[in-house]
């Protein structure tokens, strides 16, 4: 198991940091690993047979290599380290920032550090919220439930499977094989043959020169009102929607519908922010005369704001599309707030005081830090043996199931979590204070304060609904109003604000994985740790290899089209929200100034449904704001024919959830994973050729 995992980890890592720099860019997900290590894994069982007993020191060698057999839980360790470890870490784009764009060399020290200490907060967040994010039978994680899934398609290959209504029995390995197969075949038709096939503008055949036709009815800068599309690269773009519940699915259409579809058109055609000289749809940011935004021309020789160049060039002018995702993010940020605190406020106080109730008399705990409980007689509790099941079950309540399960092994205890958020913190304040980055020791301190305040509820939607609510426009900014002009310092305090609470949901699914597959947590959390570090040193050094021995590596110039793309993207925003300054969008008199009322529209909004609901008996508990909000905040980059062909399919999945029971979703549905893992596999190959 352990050789696989740092295998993969390092294979995967070092080949997604290394497209990461490349336009095109292709990658490769955990799944690849999920699916490759499977027949490996069997592979190393035939190579390394068990033996009994050995004496000679190559025979205990072959013994110690052949311990063990490849199992569900081995296979799920090594998924789980390349789930930490494939995506490579925002800090990368931070270094390729400071060396090639506000040309700072940074030393080797400085990466590693910079490097391991983001990608280790994440742990602190998810180990200290288990009691509400991992523990409670709600939290489902939907994005685990695939893996999961894979997990029972390839290690119980029994054809005397699920029989399911309306269908002959198709066994789990036949369909998954089916589809995988099907996949491959077909992606070669839109990927290479016929593009048309992926954005089929049926809308705008009719009139090919219409510029009215190709902003409502394009599928590339339009708003995609026809969504046709062939190709599952284009319906999966924002995530696979097989996993998607058809509640969550339907905010989200609805969200696009009236927001993008209907509102967008208007503002457009309304010419409301200046919108009619740019595209209705675009990710770029555009000048005073309808040109892409120079911002070298606003920029000083040390990349510090110049207000002069600023007052003679232009301001940022936002496509209608890039304004309103801004005030979803903003509205979204609220109304995660209130909506948690609405439905999930009592749930929330109630595991808090389950949490000290339970972490007093559980055996795997022995720091003594809370008072022995009292039964309603008044004897002191020293462990659960002295509860009968009336009380036990009054302190447990509706404790998942799989966490009954898992209590045959001792639990990963709370100090380790807090042992590395406090290393990873100091480390953090030292290198921000002793480095040249402009950003003080208690701007760290309130990037992971940011953090703290959001983790939990951004969790808790992302657990029930598979939609992540983005925190990383609220901390680009919080630091472009606090430490404004420092263009360095807001994509380091991004870093430890934003992806510390991504990094930290990722490694939370992971906590829940390890449920569903009853991993021991200490092995879990081992397991976590050291593929976290092979990845983040792989990467490091990957990145160090390429800025030695590509020639103009983060230039037009550059070869084989390592242009640096993401890491530009970043600058640019580093730029616009670090060196310009919000303030110069949003402040009072600027033009994009009315998008602030979008904070207070999230936070009254989920009240008033909740109170249409409390006073009309209507079931209001599956509009979700936060995801209206927060799912649309994709767009751009993303498009209408993204979000709508998702939604379509992912209605699909729920309505077959729905109608055929969850034998025919645990069967079909989600096996249906394997049409994008076809698509990737294809990828992948076509990008080694």
């Amino acid at each position: 198991m352990w050789t696989l995992a740092i295998l993969f980890s390092v294979v995967g890592s070092s080949t997604n940091l290394f497209f990461s720099l490349r336009y095109p860019s292709v990658s490769i997900t955990p799944f690849i690993a999920l699916l490759l290590a499977h027949p490996l894994g069997r592979i190393w069982d035939l190579c390394f047979p068990e033996i009994v007993s050995a004496t000679t020191i190559y025979g205990k060698l072959m013994r110690w290599l052949g311990q063990g057999r490849w199992n569900k839980k081995e296979h799920a360790c090594v998924y789980i380290s390349s789930n930490v470890s494939f995506g490579f870490a925002f800090a990368t784009d931070v270094i390729v920032s400071q060396n090639h764009f506000y040309k700072q060399p940074t030393p080797i020290l400085y990466q590693i550090l910079l490097t391991l200490s983001t990608q280790f907060l994440g742990y602190t967040f998810a180990g200290l919220t288990r009691q509400w994010l991992v523990y409670p039978s709600s939290m489902i994680w939907p994005v685990t439930l695939q893996s999961t899934a894979m997990f029972t398609t390839l290690h119980d290959r029994s054809e005397g499977e699920e029989e399911v209504k309306g269908w002959e029995k198709w066994g789990r390995w036949k369909f998954f094989m089916t589809v995988l197969g099907g996949s491959v075949a077909w992606y070669f038709f839109p990927g290479f043959i016929w593009p048309g096939l992926s954005y089929f503008n049926i809308g705008t055949w009719a009139k090919p020169d219409s510029v009215v036709l190709a902003n409502l009815f394009g599928t590339s800068t339009g708003l995609g009102l026809i969504p046709i599309t062939f190709d599952w690269a284009q319906m999966s773009y924002i995530g696979s929607p097989i996993i998607t519940p058809l509640w969550a699915a339907t905010n989200v259409l609805i969200g696009l519908i009236a927001v993008m579809w209907i509102l967008a058109p208007i503002l457009y055609y309304s010419n409301v922010f200046f919108s009619s000289y740019m595209p209705i749809l675009s990710s770029s940011v555009y000048d005073n005369t309808g040109g892409f935004y120079d911002v070298q021309k606003v920029l000083t020789q040390d990349f510090m704001f110049d207000e002069a160049g600023y007052k003679s060039y232009s301001k940022v002018f936002l496509p209608i599309t890039y304004v309103l995702s801004y005030a979803l993010q903003f509205a979204a940020m609220t109304a995660l707030v209130t909506h948690t605190t609405i439905w999930h406020g009592k749930d929330i106080w109630k595991q808090g005081k389950r949490a000290l109730k339970i972490g007093s008399i559980t055996k795997t705990e022995t720091t003594g830090t809370y008072q022995r409980l009292k039964t309603s007689s008044g004897k002191r509790i020293e462990s659960e043996d002295d509860l009968n099941d009336e009380e036990w079950a009054d302190i447990v309540g509706d404790e998942d199931v799989h966490v009954r399960l898992m209590k045959k092994y001792p639990e990963a205890p709370t100090s380790w979590y807090l042992a590395t958020g406090v290393v990873t913190t100091l480390v953090g304040m030292w290198l921000v204070e002793a480095y040249e980055i402009h950003l003080p020791w208690y701007g760290l301190l309130l990037a992971l304060f940011m953090c703290t305040i959001f983790f939990v509820p951004v969790g808790i939607v992302m657990a029930i609904t598979n939609q992540q609510s983005s925190i990383f426009l609220i901390c680009q900014m919080v630091a472009g109003y606090v430490f404004a002009g420092r263009g360095i310092a807001n994509m380091v305090f991004v870093t430890y604000g934003y992806i510390t609470s991504t990094q930290g949901l990722k490694f939370a699914s992971d906590l829940k994985l390890g449920q569903y597959v009853k991993i021991p947590p200490r092995m879990l959390f081992t397991v976590q740790m050291v593929a976290t570090a092979v990845g983040s040193l792989t990467q490091i050094g990957v990145l160090n290899w390429m800025f030695g021995s590509i020639p103009g590596i983060c230039t037009p110039e550059a070869l084989s089209g390592f242009t640096c793309p993401l890491a530009r993207v970043h600058f640019n925003g580093s730029v616009l929200w670090g060196v310009v300054g919000p303030s110069r969008f949003f402040g009072p008199g600027e033009l994009y100034n009315p998008l602030v009322w979008a904070f207070a529209i999230g936070l009254i909004a989920p009240i008033i449904v909740w109170a249409y609901g409390r006073y009309t008996g209507v079931n209001v508990k599956r509009v979700s704001l936060p995801v209206v909000f927060g799912s649309l905040s994709w767009i751009p980059p993303a498009t209408g024919l993204n979000f709508s062909t998702w939604c379509l399919d992912g209605s699909e999945c729920g309505l077959g959830y729905r109608i055929g029971g969850w034998s025919w979703g645990s069967v079909f549905c989600d096996r249906m994973a394997a049409v994008g893992l076809g698509e990737e596999l294809e990828l992948v190959g076509y990008g080694d050729l």
